[in-house]
């Protein structure tokens, strides 16, 4: 009989293992990211700019924590500390979910520096482009927790749903990028807001890569 081979299988059990400890936190760090941005943009739209404030620094914080874990990560993979399969798969799986959290600073940082109120329609679409990504960042989440549990029917299933939500997000990319050609703003509010457009569609695509390295996981596993 075959024997299973499930690495993300692992952060449900071997407590005592302080890399697979690691790489739950890195998990939960990385998906605060994404919370805390969708603080600040909510914040931001309200115009209360001291609780916006709050939520970038959070957002750095917490994406700053979630690559010292990486990089901790990295050291002990490195020292061969599992077996060479294993090791590529929980190093690829950790690199690509760490650039969730660096987009998603991104984006954090350039909606810090839109100073200028924008109309409505932007503001609106703004919010819709946040929302998918904090439903994409659950999904993902919820899929990494079926694989721990080996339901990998499931975690294929919600991999699916994140490809979907970044089909949506190209298409609300296009939409929020029309508001702000047609808002007639300052030069840098529109460069500022047209790069925060570009960020908000990297942060899903980063999301559905993730998604990818646990669909081949998954595969893998059965």
């Amino acid at each position: 009989m075959k024997e299973m081979r499930n690495i993300l299988g692992w952060l449900g059990m071997a407590e005592e293992q302080s890399i697979l400890q690691d790489a739950r936190k890195h998990v939960e760090e990385t998906c605060k990211t994404v919370n805390y941005f969708a603080e600040a943009v909510d914040a931001f739209i309200k115009g209360d700019r001291e609780a916006e404030d709050k939520a970038v620094e959070n957002v750095k914080t917490s994406e700053h924590e979630a690559d010292l874990l990486r990089s901790k990560m990295v050291g002990q993979l490195s020292e061969g500390l599992l077996l060479p399969p294993d090791r590529e798969d929980l190093m690829h799986f950790v690199k690509t979910l760490d650039k969730i959290a660096d987009w998603t600073n991104g984006a954090a940082r350039l909606l810090a520096f839109i100073e200028e109120r924008l109309p409505q329609e932007v503001l609106n679409n703004l919010s819709t482009a946040t929302g998918i990504i904090v439903s994409s960042i659950l999904r993902l989440r919820e899929a990494i927790q079926a694989l721990v549990k080996n339901d990998f029917r499931k975690a294929l299933g919600l991999c699916e749903e994140v490809d979907r939500l970044e089909h949506e997000a190209d298409d609300q990319k296009k939409v929020l990028i029309g508001s702000i050609i047609h808002a007639r703003l300052e030069p840098t509010t529109l460069l500022l807001s047209y790069q925060l457009a570009e960020y908000l569609e990297g942060v899903t695509d980063k999301i559905e890569d993730t998604a990818d390295v646990i669909k081949v996981l998954a595969i893998k596993s059965k």
